[in-house]
């Protein structure tokens, strides 16, 4: 075997080890290729999500969500579904191909609740609960969902290879009426990795966190669980050396695990061995609650983007991994341009120390995004902010993380024709953007738009509904040209004179990927 394809080789290999579930094939010539030098882009042909447990309140109703774009390239073959952590398999195909969850349903869902309908009977006498949630797909380019009531909906590990691996998407809303962290709560799943930052948790008596993490392997991951404050590194009774079951699901509660209460904490996730899933749920008795995701890889330069216009007080919490101090310089990216809020022009972080800024009503009735630097880029810093909308006694909240740029494509899910915000921005550069509206869930043509994002700006675009919508749809963003460029999706709803909300940053989907062009070379083994 000659050089270059022992490269390929390794190149797969890395991208296996950096992304879990990614996988790609060599090149199919009828695929379509853009080659850069001796690279050759290709669609991913294999990937998994995870989806936390969604509430423990009796009172949740949750949507799951699952949804792939439509790739030029892709395989004409696969399967994406999501099922319980405990009961996760690969559906068996049949001889034509066809799995048989594929054979469930046309719209992709189980049935009602996530759960399989029976046949004549059979399985009856199985628990309930064995299959339920679950989703498959049935096509790129229609999303589909499903129901969960209560507090038994489980956490879901999911696979998508073949046509519905490139830029798959999965999405959890839920909606708690009454009590601790009530409002509206959603995440999209991730990736399963071996290190996560959660700026902006808590362990204040007026809080309850837990750290969800999901597990999608055949072995036990073990997991360290550090938290810091604001004088540093707090003393943690469990943390060390906490082992997640194969296939499950593990929500701690983090007032347990130190007996020290900080209103604002830094929460850093390490896998000693294995990969999980890590989300945090911050709830507040007062101020309802959302969940907070890790925020992009400590660096000298964020974007926080989507603060909505209307929030009443956001709270900045920011974290330095190193002992180096740092002063960050703070801008605020507007529909007119950067600006810097008055008051506010550095904040002043302690190294090794979790420290919490006021920032009041920053946004001022504008979409807004904020941008923090360090000096030089010197020194990285991790960083989310709390968002609060409503009056007085009808407030809730929402987090919005540090996020990673979207290089290529990223897409949001369970949208609606009222209620749904896309806010982008372009810091550093001007770029063009194309957003496309898939069809519903129910019914509706997808419809597709491109807006310009001015260098400096944060804009509230008119994201396109599909024609005919009927249920809820997805948002496909795909950069165009120019850049970097970051965004956020907003959903809301009124209920009882609360403005419940939740925001989700949107990262670059990883549906494509570059792989050696080892061709000439992998022609010699055919000789």
């Amino acid at each position: 075997m000659n050089r270059t394809t022992l490269s390929l080789i390794a190149g797969v290999t890395a991208l296996a080890a950096v992304t879990g579930f990614a996988a790609v094939s060599a090149p199919d010539p009828g695929a379509a290729e853009e080659r850069t030098g001796a690279a050759t882009t290709l669609p991913v042909e294999r990937t998994g999500l995870l989806c936390p447990q969604p509430s423990t309140s009796d009172l949740a109703e949750t949507t799951y969500t699952s949804f792939t774009p439509v790739t030029e390239g892709a395989d004409d073959k696969g399967t994406a579904v999501l099922r319980a952590a405990a009961q996760q398999s690969v559906p068996e195909e049949d001889a034509d191909g066809e799995s048989e969850d594929e054979k469930d349903g046309e719209d992709g869902s189980t049935g009602e609740n996530g759960k399989k309908d029976e046949q004549g009977g059979k399985d009856a006498a199985k628990d309930d609960k064995a299959d339920k949630p679950a989703l498959q797909l049935q096509a790129p380019g229609k999303p589909v969902a499903v129901e969960a009531n209560a507090a038994d909906a489980p956490a879901l590990v999911g696979t998508a290879d073949g046509r519905f691996a490139s830029g798959w998407t999965a999405q959890q809303t839920t909606e708690v009426a009454a009590g601790t962290g009530r409002g509206l709560q959603g995440v999209a799943c991730s990736a399963a990795d071996t290190q996560f930052w959660f700026p902006g948790a808590s362990t204040d008596d007026s809080r309850t966190d837990y750290i969800h993490l999901t597990n999608p392997d055949d072995s036990a991951a073990v997991v360290d669980i550090e938290l810091y404050g604001k004088d540093g590194e707090l003393e943690t009774t469990v943390g060390e050396g906490v082992t997640v079951e194969p296939r499950s699901a593990e929500p701690l509660l983090l007032s347990t695990l130190t007996a020290e209460k900080q209103t604002d904490v830094t929460v850093h996730v390490v896998v000693r061995s294995g990969r999980v899933g890590a989300a945090v749920q911050a709830l507040d008795d007062e101020t309802g609650g959302d969940w907070l995701p890790a925020s992009a890889d400590p660096s000298g330069s964020l974007v926080l983007p989507g603060i909505p216009k209307d929030a009443k007080a956001v709270r900045l919490v920011a974290f330095t991994p190193g002992d180096a101090d740092v002063d960050l310089k703070v801008q605020l990216a507007s529909p007119s341009g950067l600006i810097t809020p008055a008051g506010n022009e550095t904040l002043h972080l302690k190294g090794g120390m979790t420290a919490g800024f006021d920032l009041g009503d920053l946004t001022r009735g504008e979409a807004g995004s904020l941008v923090l630097t360090a000096p030089n880029g010197s020194v990285p810093v991790v960083a989310a902010v709390r968002v609060l909308r409503g009056e007085e006694g009808k407030q809730e909240s929402a987090f919005i993380p540090a996020a990673r740029p979207l290089e290529t494509r990223a897409t949001a899910l369970d949208n609606t024709a009222k209620g749904t915000t896309l806010s982008v921005t372009a810091p550093q550069g001007g770029a063009e953007i194309e957003v496309t509206a898939s069809a519903g869930t129910k019914g509706g043509t997808p419809q597709t738009k491109t807006y310009t994002i001015k260098s400096g700006t944060t804009q509230d675009v008119e994201a396109p509904v599909p024609a005919g919508l009927k249920g809820s749809y997805a948002l496909t963003v795909e950069t165009r040209s120019g850049g970097p460029v970051y965004a956020s999706r907003t959903l809301a709803r009124t209920e009882g004179g609360v403005p419940f909300f939740t925001v989700q940053p949107l990262p670059d989907d990883r549906g494509m990927v570059a792989v050696p062009d080892a061709s000439e070379d992998l022609s010699v083994l055919q000789k």
